[in-house]
């Protein structure tokens, strides 16, 4: 299956049917533009086969000028490229789950995220062209891939404010860096919304309705929220959810990597940042649970919407240790300290301290 889709051998498959993938974490710091080979995939159902050459996107909803455009009429518009990194808002759910069972979700690790060069246009001069009428407040999507829940077939969807929609940085993708978009990406068309979380970036993009509301969709009204720690399948009132969009700040440790064997005396950590619509201001590394910390060299980011990689040097004597960092943003936010802090019962939005253990010999 990796390789129908492109992908390494050393991928993690978290599930085969939908296809559900991630690199190993160290692989992740390994160069600030994610392989195509090793980008995540989430995927909720099964990848739709779309003729590039028959293709039409959709644009309609509260707009003076409804019309359909090709992909051809699309890649004639001014072309633009943005380095940005998406993330699934269930990353870390299996330590989510370590707290208390999670059913009937994704058991990912922290490998559901990665960084590419996108190349498409602006969303907004498709918006443009369109004229949004008064009280229009949010732009619908719509994709290709159909999905079943609760006994309904449906095509996966979400929305972003309008707001957000006309900001530069949201590209209607056909390249992934610098090649053509591949299947399991989205191709012909998909939306990349930077520093969102991964379900707004609609994949196999199809229809762009401009609306007063957010969408209906399940993935928008009732899957991606947010809920209260006392909430489950059995008394949830899914519109007291918190609608998920913009990502909070989170920090992993990529190398070494857990339960991994280092000769002890000077041991370097690597890892990344991230901070949706914020920027990363610092990151901090303990070796004792968080009464002292480290603070480490933070690496530019690629682009305003992309990971920061850091690193940090450490000294340490033989034996076991645990590593653990946290990241602040520029609203001078950090995060919780325990994966039980933050648990909810869809697994989303985890970004406690990342901890591991390594044996120093």
């Amino acid at each position: 299956m990796n390789a129908a889709w492109g992908k390494s051998p050393a991928i993690i498959v978290r599930q085969e049917d939908p296809f559900n993938a991630g690199p190993p974490t160290d692989r992740l710091v390994a160069g600030e533009v994610t392989p195509v080979d090793l980008f995540f995939v989430r995927n909720h159902g099964a990848v739709p086969e779309v003729d590039p050459a028959g293709f039409r996107l959709t644009v309609e909803g509260r707009v003076r000028r409804p019309f359909h455009i090709s992909l051809g009429e699309l890649q004639r518009l001014s072309r633009v490229t943005v380095a940005a990194t998406l993330q699934c808002a269930g990353n870390r759910r299996s330590e989510l789950m370590a707290v208390k069972d999670i059913p009937n979700e994704l058991g990912w690790g922290a490998e559901a995220i990665g960084t590419a060069e996108w190349g498409g246009v602006p969303l907004r001069e498709v918006l443009s062209a369109a004229e949004p009428l008064p009280g229009a407040g949010h732009v619908a999507l719509a994709g290709l891939d159909e999905t079943e829940r609760h006994g309904e077939r449906f095509q996966f969807g979400g929305s972003i404010p309008l707001d957000k929609a006309v900001q530069p940085e949201v590209l209607l993708a056909w390249e992934m860096n610098g090649r053509p978009l591949p299947p399991v990406h989205g191709a012909p068309l998909r939306l990349v919304v930077p520093g969102y979380i991964g379900a707004r970036s609609v994949k196999w993009l199809s229809r762009i309705v401009v609306q007063e509301e957010p969408s209906a969709n399940y993935f928008q009204a009732k899957a991606y929220r947010l809920f209260a720690p006392g909430v489950d399948h059995d008394n949830v009132i899914w519109e007291d959810g918190l609608m998920l969009g913009p990502f909070n700040v989170s920090s992993l440790i990529c190398a070494p990597a857990p339960g991994e064997m280092v000769n002890a005396g000077p041991v370097t950590v690597r890892g990344w940042a991230f901070a949706g619509e914020r920027e990363v201001a610092r990151v901090d590394l303990s070796t004792d649970g968080g009464t002292t910390w480290q603070v480490a060299d933070l690496a530019p980011a690629r682009s305003r919407w992309s990971w920061r990689f850091w690193r940090a040097n450490l000294e340490l004597g033989p034996g076991e240790h645990e590593l653990v960092c946290r990241a602040w943003d520029s609203a001078a936010q950090t995060q919780p300290e325990h994966p039980a802090h933050v648990w909810n019962f869809k697994g989303y939005m985890n970004n406690a301290w990342h901890r591991v253990r390594l044996t120093c010999l």
